[in-house]
């Protein structure tokens, strides 16, 4: 099964992905033990951290890093929520809620925090939702400078409204119970902010921009193509895109290696589906450990528990690696 979804995953890509032998001088993240992604459903989803983590442990058989994912469905850090959300069940969950228990209770080495496509709320771009995105950001680095815990930003994925098609509203309304058709502008808007912010001394990795060129050259030949079904939410495919996104982010090829290279490696299959199983686990034990007021969630097994399992298959996973 799995194996047949990498060929599928990395056939629709079209393009080389991963170089089996031209690295960075050291295994990215030397020294890191625990990594926090954060972010709303894109995030939760996990499977660029599920993809990243497989091709960092078939590249360097001696990696070892813990990646926690602890995104949350609908989570914004602007504090916003637009009417009607959730067909008015509950308003978006705020990361200034939570985030302070997140950091306190898990202690990463680092952070990623990836942002934005609900802080918008779906409107056209407005100057106060674009202050209260800033707003937010910034808690999320003076947080974690308090702690000592490195944080890299990733621009949000991008929203796309061809699928969306008669469920979009255009520009001009008071109001904006479906999306507005020209969100995605806005969305570009807040990843020019977040690249800009380099010259500050900033990590920020624009995914935003690789997925819109992307969009655009596949609709050059294929006019329907879509990397997310809802507009929103990205597919393996989108995710795909992330994973080599991070891995060019700390100097890895992505170039030579042809697109079922990942379902060929020895293993590659097993290995993602014992990281899928592990990081699914661990999310929903410290998503219920470290609390959030976001409806609707599976309950985790306790952190202790959820930890001794982990131990179990991180020595399957170490098994796999030292085969190859």
């Amino acid at each position: 099964m799995f194996s047949r979804r990498l060929i599928l995953i990395a056939s629709i890509l079209g393009s080389s992905l991963f170089s089996n032998c031209v690295h960075a001088a050291d295994p990215p993240l030397t020294g890191v033990k625990r990594v926090v992604f954060l972010g709303d459903s894109i995030t939760y989803s996990g499977q660029y951290i599920e993809f990243l983590e497989t091709v960092l442990r078939l590249r360097y058989p001696a990696w070892d890093c813990e990646f926690l994912d602890l995104g949350l469905p609908s989570e914004t850090t602007s504090g916003l929520s637009e009417p009607g959300h959730a067909g008015g069940a509950f308003p978006r969950p705020d990361l200034h809620e939570r985030l302070v228990r997140v950091l306190d209770q898990t202690k990463p080495d680092l952070i990623f925090a990836c942002y934005g496509m609900n802080d918008g709320i779906y409107y056209p771009f407005g100057e106060e939702r674009f202050a209260k995105y800033r707003d937010g950001i910034e808690f999320v680095r003076n947080e974690s400078k308090k702690r000592g815990i490195k944080v890299i930003h990733l621009t949000p994925p991008v929203f796309d409204s061809l699928p969306l098609k008669g469920h979009t509203l255009p520009a001009g309304k008071e109001e904006y119970r479906q999306p507005y058709e020209g969100y995605n502008d806005t969305l570009a808007r807040y990843s020019a902010w977040l690249v800009s912010k380099r010259k500050d001394g900033w990590d920020v990795v624009d995914v935003h921009s690789h997925q819109a060129r992307y969009l655009a050259t596949k609709r050059e030949t294929s006019p329907m193509f879509v990397l997310a079904r809802d507009g929103v939410h990205i597919g393996p495919e989108g995710h795909w895109l992330i994973t080599i996104d991070l891995l060019k982010h700390w100097g890895e090829d992505v170039s030579e290696v042809g697109p079922d290279w990942l379902a060929k490696q020895p293993n590659g299959p097993k290995l993602l589906e014992l990281v899928q199983s592990k990081q699914h686990m661990l999310k929903d034990a410290w998503l219920t450990q470290t609390g959030h007021l976001r409806p609707g969630m599976a309950k985790g097994i306790p952190v202790a528990e959820a930890d001794k399992k982990a131990a179990t298959l991180n020595d399957q996973i170490k098994a796999l690696q030292s085969k190859r």
